[in-house]
């Protein structure tokens, strides 16, 4: 029996003595978080799944994992088909999936720290048309059996200077203070790990790749705000920079605070909230207002100075991928060199620019079949050599107190084949035609989703994943509320509004499962765009990413002559802003990358 089987025959064990037919593990932490720390990372324990979105259930009889098309793959190669069912959402849903698995009478246990409250109704009523009922559990059955768990980290904050973050904590929580009272509320409560550190101006090193402290926050109608964290977190810097106005308290103090609300109303956001917060403020008394965290627009409509930060972000992090680029294409064919070695090469390139704080997320180094893998996560058992007539991706990003990066590029090892050349064209030809869009204030990510599509549709073909996501100032690379996709998609937020300020990537794709995987990721930031003679307010995107797109893989005579004109513009803003920072045979090399294309 291996050790993921055994895990779970031990939950199961555990589930029976807490007398439960059943529990949903998500992929989540108290914050709703995405990325979480080693201590939350229970559906990686249990399973051996490490993807960054999922979900299992474990029944008496049987057991599912569920995840999105970014990992159909992926969630095979690591989690055992013996012991697992394989559902893809958004076609089939936990709670769809347990209307139809879990048996009349059974005891499904959650835990209430861990799900929305949205999330705890569905699986209610569904379960409750089979007579079967959703438990809360006061102890995670998984912490129970976990023996060697990580503890949560106990890394110090540090403060994010007014210079790059363009406001003072001071001037967005009187903005938090304002929005409460518009909305005749008492308080808000902040469980989103980057809302709070954007709104107090601080950053942590608790969970991996994401600048952010485990804390909560409540923000009350004087603008003086609640931070609950653990004291050893705090410093004197800290301290000072918070002020008076900011009151500091024990992390485990803030469940108990939740029941002082008594007659006040108490705005949480359904969507960033675990389901015990409300249900801890209705229980004390308080009247809860469903109400989107007041933070999320102004956090992902970067100001002049975090603007700012992510030019000198991208210049830099481009100067690093730029030297990487060159290694790899010259040592690569030689042989000897693996995914992890190559991974391990570029994170050298950025370390050496003095500035790097941290990766902005696992690099995705992937080359050959793995490459067909959208989030591939390489491992001391899944590394691959690099060899002659493979495609290797890598997708990768920096997190630096000025911004944060995140960006894709394809190299051919040696030539490639008639075949990756055209699909890669299309590929650009997608992304060209999302770089270039220019679109009216209201316009949605779904809305823009297909004209990155279009050039693969043609051809027959297509990609399982979100166009573009948000991404922070030196916070989540993965960042919310906007979202460029299909309907429907698992990431959520493709209804948004995209609004001024906005940066959001641009990553189209194309995967040949077994062969090889294209993917061209640029960041886009949204800019108002004034059209001559137009009549409509209108909006448009500045690219923000600087890296050289491999020449070798373009095919020439699909591109149209707008997007000839594209990408030597782009190549030509490369060559200029890189040049000027890379040195000797590195800028040689930059030179004759970028020169137009068909010469």
């Amino acid at each position: 029996m291996s050790s993921h089987s055994a895990r779970l025959a031990a939950l199961r064990e555990q589930l029976a003595r807490q007398r439960l037919d059943g529990f949903v593990v998500p992929l989540t932490d108290e914050h709703m978080s995405e990325y979480v720390g080693a201590y939350a990372q229970r559906l990686a324990w249990l399973t051996g799944f490490q993807g960054s979105a999922g979900t299992a259930v474990v029944l008496p009889q049987e057991a599912a994992i569920f995840t999105d098309g970014r990992y159909t793959l992926q969630v095979r190669e690591q989690v055992d088909g013996g012991d697992w069912q394989f559902v893809g959402v958004p076609e089939t849903s936990v709670a769809q999936w347990l209307e139809h698995h879990a048996a009349d009478g059974a005891r499904i246990g959650f835990d209430p720290w861990l799900h929305t409250r949205a999330w705890v109704d569905e699986a209610s009523a569904a379960l409750a048309k089979v007579g079967a009922t959703l438990v809360a559990v006061d102890t995670n059955p998984i912490d129970a059996i976990w023996p060697d768990r990580p503890a949560p980290s106990d890394a110090t904050l540090s403060v994010h200077g007014d210079a790059v973050a363009g406001r003072s904590s001071a001037d967005k929580r009187a903005a938090v203070a304002d929005w409460l009272a518009e909305q005749k509320a008492d308080a808000v409560v902040l469980a989103a790990l980057d809302s709070i550190a954007w709104l107090l101006n601080v950053r942590g090193a608790d969970v991996a790749r994401t600048p952010v402290a485990l804390a909560y926050a409540i923000v009350n109608a004087d603008g003086t705000a609640d931070l609950y964290v653990s004291p050893g977190k705090m410093t004197d810097a800290v301290r000072q920079h918070l002020g008076n106005a900011v009151r500091v308290h024990d992390r485990a103090a803030f469940a108990p605070a939740l029941g002082g609300f008594a007659g006040k109303r108490v705005a949480v956001d359904p969507s960033l909230s675990v389901a015990a917060i409300p249900l801890a403020i209705e229980a004390g008394g308080g009247t809860i207002l469903a109400l989107r965290d007041p933070v999320v627009i102004p956090k992902a409509c970067k100001n002049p100075a975090e603007i700012a930060g992510h030019h000198a972000a991208s210049l830099r992090d481009g100067a690093a991928l730029t030297r990487f680029l060159r290694w790899i294409a010259i040592e690569g064919p030689k042989g000897g060199q693996t995914e992890l070695s190559a991974a391990a090469r570029l994170q050298e390139f950025r370390e050496a620019t003095g500035a790097l704080k941290d990766l902005s997320f696992d690099t995705i180094s992937a080359t050959g079949p793995h490459g067909a893998i959208p989030h591939y996560h390489v491992t001391g058992e899944s590394n691959a050599p690099i060899e002659p007539g493979q495609l290797y991706l890598i997708d990768s990003g920096g997190q630096y107190a000025d911004g944060t990066t995140d960006l894709t590029r394809v190299v051919p090892i040696g030539a490639p084949t008639a075949e990756m050349r055209d699909r890669f064209t299309r590929v650009l030809k997608g992304h060209i035609a999302l770089a270039t869009a220019v679109f009216p204030h209201g316009t949605t990510g779904q809305q823009l989703d297909a004209l990155a599509r279009l050039p693969l549709w043609r051809a027959g073909l297509d990609f399982a994943h979100g166009t573009g996501h948000g991404v922070g100032s030196y916070l989540s690379v993965h960042e919310g509320p906007a979202r460029i996709a299909k309907p429907g998609y698992a990431g959520g937020g493709p209804q948004e509004p995209l609004r001024a300020g906005m940066i959001l990537s641009n990553e189209p794709g194309y995967y040949k499962a077994g062969d090889y995987g294209i993917r061209i990721e640029n960041l886009l930031l949204i800019v108002e765009r004034e059209i001559l003679g137009g009549e409509t307010p209108m909006l448009a995107f500045e690219t923000l990413t600087l890296a050289p797109i491999d020449r070798d893989l373009i095919e020439p005579a699909l591109l149209d002559a707008a997007e000839r004109v594209w990408l030597d513009a782009y190549h030509a803003r490369v060559e200029t802003a890189l040049g000027a920072v890379l040195e000797g045979e590195d800028r040689g090399w930059l030179i004759e990358r970028c020169r137009p294309i068909g010469r």
